[in-house]
């Protein structure tokens, strides 16, 4: 039987979320939790995709087979019981053999989250990025506008990135400001290694003053990472929802 679950987690203590040796990571917590459940047996899963250390996840997507009979409904509280308080199982649903939380994903929506006070708050510091400097949201708008569609976004990707296709369509852009804090909201088809993190770089180098919107599609033509702002901090990317078929 093949199950579909939507976690959340405080990246904080993760160095990312797949397995790596002797380093904690969301899969290597949650493939234990499985271990226990099933006595033994190593479980392994299969998620949407990775997020680095210091990332948070309000709803990644992963799937795993087993044979225990556990009702549906049960499933939450069966492994939440054995998890870390900074995992969490949202949901669980049983899927088609077919389904491949990773495969079948059809678009990704990340936040990242920017503390505007004068004061940094040091109680939020692993939550979001702090930057009080002055923005100016009519250029950020303005360069926004260049970004949407289907674009090569070499420009936009870490160097490591080992991806040859770099090819991405981003459906919507949008930013909003309560409280002092500054929400970027990102959808699209997928994006590459650090791409929402440079993205987050560019548009704040848009709002300084720095960058004229108007390059920003001489920088996608170019395939220059150079040319972009710089990776914003992990603290406060938030992978937050993953769109499947239904």
């Amino acid at each position: 039987m093949r199950v579909k679950c939507t976690i959340g987690y405080d990246g904080t203590g993760f160095n990312g979320f797949q397995i790596q040796p002797n380093m904690r990571t969301v899969q290597g917590e949650v493939e234990r939790a499985l271990k226990r459940l099933h006595k033994g047996e190593e479980i392994k899963v299969f998620a949407s995709g990775r997020t680095d250390a210091g990332v948070h996840a309000v709803g990644q997507v992963l799937h795993f087979d087993t044979d225990i009979l556990i009702p549906e409904a049960r499933w939450p509280h069966a492994l939440n019981s054995l998890l870390a308080e900074d995992v969490v199982i949202q949901s669980v649903s049983f899927a088609e053999d077919a389904f491949h939380a990773r495969f079948d994903v059809r678009a990704k929506e990340y936040r990242y989250k920017i503390n505007r006070s004068s004061i940094r708050n040091v109680f939020d510091r692993n939550y979001s990025y702090h930057y009080p400097y002055k923005l100016d949201y009519i250029k950020m708008r303005e360069a926004i506008k260049f970004l949407i569609g289907t674009h090569d976004f070499t420009s936009f990707c870490s160097a490591k990135t080992t991806k040859e296709d770099r090819v991405r369509t981003l459906y919507d852009i949008e930013f909003y400001e309560e409280n002092d804090v500054l929400t970027f909201r990102f959808v699209g088809d997928g994006f590459l290694y650090n791409m929402v993190r440079i993205l987050v770089g560019t548009l704040i180098n848009a709002g300084r003053g720095v960058l004229d919107p108007y390059r920003i599609s001489e920088i996608l033509e170019a395939r220059d990472r150079s040319l972009c702002g710089k990776t914003a901090p992990g603290c406060g990317l938030y992978l937050w929802k993953v769109y499947y078929d239904n």
